[in-house]
């Protein structure tokens, strides 16, 4: 007989992982690893399917995928995948982890809201999907008055400059998650946050998950001529220059957010006033000025932003069957009442001064 159990993982970049299995007395069993990768010698594909069989079915990915390192012989190669790659096929044959088309997705397009409202509703949706009350979503921000909204390990006084945060009346607030600051007038950029299950990135390394999570937005940017890729960590890039960054944070609720800023048309000469960008950063980037690391999506496509947005709406709707939502009075006013209680407050935004 067949083996039971099937799992599917299509490596960011790379082959086809394809995983079937059975379970018996908690262990895995009738391993067969399949898929359209090379491996070289073809007896390294027995030692892969040996390495597995009779380990605990519950084993986190990193476990397994140390198992099949372990088990390979010197001078192996594996080419268009890795021993991570089929452990998270492993993973999804066992309903451990899932694929985007295993979730119902949500779309809701830009909405102007405070920016200490998008900052909150970044952990109030993140909370909502881990409870099981609302489907993975990806929500599009926008905002009117002009902000930075800082990484949750920043200091205000490193990265702020009081007199440009004065000069422009810039609003600062804090975000949940790591990273840098970001530069936020009306129109200047175009963001947008994933809220989901953290069963989507089961075993896959952190640096891995952005490169997955954003796979479709790549596909936007490149429909509009665009061809867009990740720098280590967290930066997304083009052949001149840097576009945008992204970040995450994951709650122990099981669920995440993971959301990303790309420029469109920033003022560098303001940003430079209101953000102190200092010199260690701009040489670890391989750059000597602070406008050089601003390159708009506006002269790389020539398109308004509303058209850019709504090509990667377009994009992520037709990969993954999403549908239209909206955010609920419930939601809206969760929200405002963590502006008022944390994000709206100093004792958060100088928890590190």
């Amino acid at each position: 007989m067949a083996p039971e159990l099937h799992g599917e993982y299509k490596v960011h970049g790379g082959k086809l992982v394809v995983v079937d299995l059975d379970v018996a007395a908690g262990l895995l069993a009738n391993v067969s690893v399949s898929g359209d990768f090379f491996l070289e010698p073809d007896e390294a594909l027995d030692d892969i399917n040996a390495a597995l069989s009779g380990l605990p079915a519950d084993l986190p990915a990193t476990a397994l995928a140390e198992a099949i390192t372990a088990a390979l012989p010197a001078g192996v190669v594996l080419f268009g995948f890795s021993a991570q790659a089929v452990s998270v096929a492993v993973r999804r044959a066992l309903a451990k982890a899932s694929s985007w088309l295993d979730h119902d997705w949500d779309i809701i397009a830009p909405t102007v809201l405070p920016t200490a409202v998008n900052v909150a509703l970044d952990e109030v949706l993140t909370r909502e999907v881990g409870a099981g009350r609302r489907n993975p979503t990806l929500r599009f921000w926008d905002w009117n008055e002009p902000s930075v909204v800082i990484g949750s390990f920043q200091s205000v006084r490193n990265e702020l400059d009081p007199g440009g945060v004065g000069k422009y009346g810039i609003n600062v607030v804090r975000r949940i998650s790591g990273g840098g600051a970001m530069f936020m007038e009306a129109g200047n950029c175009i963001t947008y946050s994933l809220y989901l299950p953290q069963s989507l990135v089961d075993g896959l390394s952190f640096e891995d998950s952005y490169k997955f999570l954003d796979a479709w937005v790549m596909a936007a940017l490149e429909s509009v001529g665009i061809t867009a890729y990740y720098v280590p960590l967290n930066d997304i890039a083009t052949d001149q220059g840097k576009i945008g960054g992204a970040a995450q944070k994951r709650l122990g609720n099981g669920a995440m957010v993971h959301h990303v800023t790309m420029s469109y048309d920033i003022d560098a000469d303001k940003m430079v006033e209101v953000l102190r960008i200092g010199k260690e950063k701009l040489s670890d980037k391989g750059t000597r000025s602070a406008k050089k690391r601003v390159d708009p999506l506006r002269r790389q496509t020539g398109l308004p932003r509303a058209e850019i947005v709504a090509r990667m709406m377009e994009t992520f709707r037709e990969r993954y069957n999403a549908q239209a939502s909206v955010l609920t009075p419930a939601e809206l006013e969760e929200a405002k009442r963590l502006v008022d209680s944390k994000f709206g407050t100093d004792a958060w935004l100088n928890r590190i001064p």
